[in-house]
C-alpha cells in the first residue's frame, strides 16, 4: 500500500501562462503594501535560503559572543501544500483587498479540482479536492505564503525570533541563565503554534522536527525537555536547516564533509564521461555538478579556518586538474588563473559583497539590510561620502571567530575594503563584474 496519494497537478500550458499574468497583480499589491511576513524568504523576489540561513547564522553567531546560549528548533509539516483550507485562504485574499470579481476568480481558481490514483490499467474514481493549492503551478508559491503570514506574528509575540522559507520554520531563543525558564518559554511556543496550525488545518510532524543547542556548553543536554504533540524532541548533533547542515559550534565541518563527500563523487563520474566530451561540453558539466555545490551557501564559508576551506579547495583543485589535464603534482594557482576560477575563499568573499549591494540598494531582504550602517564620522570628514559601512567595535564584538564569520561584522569589513567606484556601481551587474575583477587581480596579483 502507498503511504502518500499526494496529487500531481496535471496543469496545461495554457493554464500556466494564465496564471502568469495573473501573479503579477497581487505580488504587485503584496510589494506595494508590505503585507508577508518580513521573515519570510520563501519564492519572494530578492530572497532565498541563503539569505535567510545568513541571517540566521549571523545572530546565532552574536548571541554565542555574547556567551549565550541558543536553542533552535526546525519545525515540519506534513503535507502542507494538500492542507490548505480554502475558506480561510480565501478570508485571507479579502482582508488583503481583494474582492469582487478578482475573489470570484480565486474561488474558481480553487475549486472543482479532482484527482484520481492511475497503477498499471486500473484507474480510481475521481475524488475532489476540498483542499490544497496545485503542487508545481505559478500561483499556489504566492498563495501559501499569504496563508502562512500570521505564523510570524505568533512566534514573535512568545519573544522568540524566526526565519520561514515557504513551509520551513526555524525558530530560535536565546539564555545566558536559566535554562529551565528558557525551555519553558519555548514549549509554551510551540504549543500555541502547535494550536495556530491546528486551527487553520495544518499538521505538524514531530518526528521531522529537530532541536539543535548551539553554544551549550556549559548547561550539558540534561532539562532540555521540548514537546510537540505530546511528544518529547530529542537534542541532536547536528541539523540541516535549508539544506546546510548546522553543528553546536557552528563549524560548518559537518556541512562542508558533505559537500565535498558528493562533488568528488560527481568527479569520479564525469571523468568516466571524459573521453567522449568536448571541452564545452565537460566544462558545462562540471559547473553544473560540481561548482554549483561549491557555490551553494557558500556565504557562511567566510572565515572558517584554512583546514575547512581546504578541503574544499581540494575539490576545486582536482575539477581545474580533470578540465585541464594538470598532473596531480602541479602547481595549481597559475591553472586556477588560466581557468578564470577564484579560489574558494574569494569566491565566498564575492558572495557576501553581492548579498549586501542587494541589501544596500533595495535588491534584497530587510533583514539583511537591518544589519548594516552606513558609516557616519562624527565630524566633516572626507570619508563621509565614500559610502562607507560602520564595522561593529570591540565592545559589540569581542571574538576574532565572530568578527570574521558574522555577516553584520564581515560584510562591513569587505565592503570598505574594495574601492570605491565598485561600491557605487550604477547597477548589480556592473558590481558583480567589477567586485569579481577586484579580487581576481588581488588573490592573483595580477
Amino acid at each position: 500500500m502507498a503511504t502518500n496519494y499526494r496529487p500531481v497537478a496535471n496543469i496545461p500550458f495554457l493554464g500556466k501562462v494564465l496564471e502568469r499574468v495573473v501573479a503579477g497583480q497581487p505580488q504587485a499589491l503584496l510589494d506595494e503594501t508590505d503585507y508577508l511576513d518580513p521573515f519570510q524568504s520563501g519564492f519572494r523576489p530578492g530572497y532565498s535560503t541563503e539569505s535567510a540561513l545568513v541571517a540566521l547564522y549571523d545572530d546565532l553567531c552574536r548571541e554565542t559572543d555574547k556567551g549565550s546560549t541558543s536553542l533552535l528548533v526546525l519545525l515540519d509539516l506534513s503535507a502542507a501544500f494538500d492542507t490548505i483550507d480554502h475558506g480561510i485562504l480565501l478570508d485571507r485574499l479579502a482582508g488583503l483587498g481583494v474582492g469582487g470579481t478578482a475573489l470570484q476568480w480565486f474561488r474558481s481558481y480553487l475549486n472543482g479540482r479532482f484527482q484520481k490514483v492511475v497503477l498499471g490499467d486500473h484507474v480510481s474514481t475521481s475524488w475532489q479536492l476540498c483542499h490544497g493549492v496545485p503542487q508545481g503551478s505559478i500561483l499556489s508559491p504566492l498563495l501559501f505564503n499569504i496563508y502562512m503570514k500570521p505564523l510570524g506574528e505568533v512566534i514573535r509575540r512568545c519573544g522568540l525570533r524566526n526565519h520561514q522559507y515557504s513551509d520551513d520554520t526555524q525558530l530560535y531563543l536565546s539564555f545566558s541563565t536559566n535554562p529551565g525558564e528558557a525551555v519553558a518559554v519555548l514549549n509554551r511556543c510551540l504549543a500555541e503554534v502547535r494550536e495556530w496550525m491546528r486551527a487553520n488545518k495544518l499538521k505538524l510532524n514531530p518526528d521531522k522536527t529537530e532541536v539543535l543547542l548551539v553554544g551549550g556548553s556549559g548547561f550539558g543536554e540534561g532539562g532540555f525537555d521540548l514537546v510537540l504533540n505530546g511528544a518529547t524532541l530529542p537534542l541532536r548533533d547536528k541539523v540541516r536547516s535549508l539544506g546546510v547542515l548546522l553543528d553546536p559550534e557552528l563549524s560548518l565541518e559537518a556541512q562542508v564533509t558533505a559537500v565535498a563527500r558528493n562533488a568528488f563523487l560527481q568527479l569520479w563520474l564525469i571523468n568516466q564521461l571524459r573521453p567522449y566530451l568536448e571541452y564545452d561540453c565537460l566544462a558545462t558539466v562540471t559547473h553544473a555538478l560540481v561548482t554549483s555545490r561549491l557555490d551553494f551557501c557558500n556565504a557562511l564559508y567566510v572565515g572558517v579556518p584554512l583546514k575547512t576551506v581546504r578541503t574544499l579547495q581540494l575539490v576545486q583543485n582536482r575539477a581545474a586538474r580533470l578540465l585541464t589535464g594538470t598532473g596531480r603534482y602541479a602547481h595549481m594557482t597559475p591553472v586556477l588563473r588560466q581557468l578564470h576560477w577564484l579560489p574558494i575563499e574569494a569566491r565566498a568573499q564575492v558572495k557576501v559583497l553581492i548579498m549586501a549591494y542587494k541589501a544596500l540598494n533595495g535588491l534584497g531582504p530587510g533583514y539583511l539590510n537591518e544589519r548594516l550602517r552606513p558609516y557616519m564620522p562624527d565630524r566633516p570628514l572626507r570619508s563621509a561620502g565614500e559610502s562607507l559601512l560602520r564595522e561593529p567595535s570591540m565592545k559589540e564584538i569581542r571574538r576574532v571567530s565572530t568578527r570574521r564569520r558574522a555577516f553584520s561584522a564581515v560584510a562591513p569589513n569587505l565592503w570598505n575594503s574594495i574601492p570605491k567606484e565598485v561600491r557605487l556601481a550604477p547597477s548589480l551587474l556592473v558590481f558583480r563584474r567589477q567586485v569579481k575583477t577586484f579580487l581576481f587581480k588581488h588573490h592573483f596579483n595580477c
